[in-house]
């Protein structure tokens, strides 16, 4: 295994606090648990199934899967490589792709809209994930005896999701505090495999159940009529872009914690391999779950065919479809919840990791104390979702995933392209790979990333 060594950062072209040091991952291993767990959370487990269920199930798995080479891939290499390139926080690293002085603030201002952008999403994923957590302790309490704590777990409640959520932020910062190699790292290689091995127990358990079969029908066997549905180009092609956490500055700060000893696309096409098998998985456990839910009464679709409640199925068709199963069905809903818990938790400590690098480098302050400071701005800014939740939580979530990440994904890929002189770029990415210029992948990529994927990102945007 390779190992990635410590590497040590001087941000002497950003009038930024110099960092004494900058931790690194200690195994390629550790990189990919925490980069792929970056990628792999709530929009794999859940948003992926429900957006096939909604879009032709297995037409939409397929033009996923080629949205995620065409799209997602590409992008992926081009963040992991200015965070490489710049080994600095994400502000810093985009203001230092060029000299000139209107470049350098345009990386500024696209790194500080990353910054709260992420933010932003942190905020609403932790009420989410905070929903999550409860459900999981539900049935543990109703097998305890304890009733009412119970029923408040999984009544809406501002108090209850208040509680919640500052013990999802806690956790993560929590893990955050204790830095790259002793946080991030030793934390992703444990959650990732419990990731995929409750996905692979909990898909092999549902897909046995009555009813399933349906289920792998409509997710294995595809309509070829559907697949050039504008409504499914453009779904396929989201859901490939927001799967990979592109157009954030997460996998850049990971990235500038990267050896240069490592072959930058071969990494991320481990990366979004890892990504895409979780989505895939997730898609073999809720499509054959929601029609076993079906088969035992509950209502799936409506009278004209569409998905009842996307948004909210997860925390009402699937623990009607727990209550149906008996006593097993209490310990597959901790052991789904459990699995929803570690995909969320898994993104949010990447969603934190940026801000608070950030705060270290420009402020020369110790992590521990800036996470914390970072933990509770964003908690702050999620109390303040919670107490007008009506006003604001969809429309964060709108302003975020639907116009910040497309906009600010296409703002990184033209900076890298058009602004980083292009012997510069080719020096970086030979660094793990030496032959790589005579390769497919440098005749290809760079002007792929400069003028298709700007056109592709563009048609998601709108």
């Amino acid at each position: 295994m390779t190992s990635i060594q410590s590497t040590t950062t001087a941000p002497s072209d950003i009038s930024a606090g110099e960092a004494s040091s900058r931790s690194g991952f200690s195994s390629r291993m550790g990189f990919v648990m925490a980069a792929a767990g970056s990628a792999v959370g709530l929009g794999n487990i859940w948003g992926f199934p429900t957006q096939a269920a909604q879009n032709g199930g297995a037409a939409f798995l397929l033009v996923y899967l080629i949205m995620v080479v065409v799209l997602a891939y590409p992008m992926l290499v081009a963040e992991l490589t200015i965070g490489r390139l710049a080994k600095k926080n994400p502000i810093a690293a985009l203001s230092s792709l060029s000299e000139k002085p209107l470049w350098r603030k345009s990386g500024i201002l696209a790194g500080i809209a990353g910054i709260t952008t992420l933010s932003l999403i942190l905020s609403f994923y932790a009420i989410i994930a905070g929903w999550l957590i409860a459900f999981m302790i539900e049935p543990l309490a109703r097998m305890a005896g304890m009733p009412e704590v119970a029923d408040w777990l999984i009544n809406f409640s501002t108090a209850r999701n208040m509680t919640m959520m500052a013990v999802f932020i806690l956790l993560t910062t929590y893990i955050v505090k204790n830095g790259v190699s002793n946080g991030i790292e030793a934390w992703s290689k444990k959650l990732m495999p419990m990731l995929f091995i409750l996905l692979i127990a909990l898909a092999g358990y549902i897909v046995t159940l009555p009813g399933a079969e349906v289920g792998l029908k409509m997710y294995l066997v595809p309509d070829f009529s559907r697949i050039l549905e504008p409504s499914l180009l453009v779904s396929a092609m989201g859901q490939a872009f927001f799967s990979l956490s592109i157009g954030t500055c997460a996998i850049m700060a990971y990235g500038s914690y990267l050896s240069e000893k490592e072959n930058l696309p071969k990494t991320a096409g481990i990366v979004a391999t890892l990504d895409t098998s979780v989505a895939v998985l997730a898609g073999l456990l809720i499509l054959p779950a929601m029609t076993v839910a079906q088969a035992n009464g509950v209502a799936i679709y409506g009278n004209d065919g569409t998905l009842l409640s996307s948004d909210t199925l997860v925390f009402t068709v699937l623990p009607a479809l727990f209550n149906n199963m008996g006593s097993i069905g209490s310990i597959v809903a901790v052991a789904f919840f459990a699995l929803m818990t570690i995909a969320a938790l898994t993104s949010s400590i990447s969603m934190l990791e940026a801000p608070v690098n950030t705060a270290c480098e420009y402020l020369d302050q110790p992590r521990p104390k800036m996470a914390l400071v970072t933990g509770s701005i964003i908690a702050l800014i999620s109390a303040i979702i919670i107490l007008n939740f009506g006003e604001l939580f969809g429309f964060v979530i709108t302003l975020t995933t639907v116009y910040a990440q497309p906009i600010l994904a296409m703002a990184f890929g033209l900076l890298l392209t058009w602004v980083l002189h292009r012997d510069r770029l080719l020096k970086e990415l030979k660094k793990g790979h030496p032959e790589l210029e005579q390769g497919l992948f440098w005749k290809i990529w760079p002007w792929y990333v400069k003028f298709i994927c700007p056109v592709m990102m563009l048609m998601v945007f709108i």
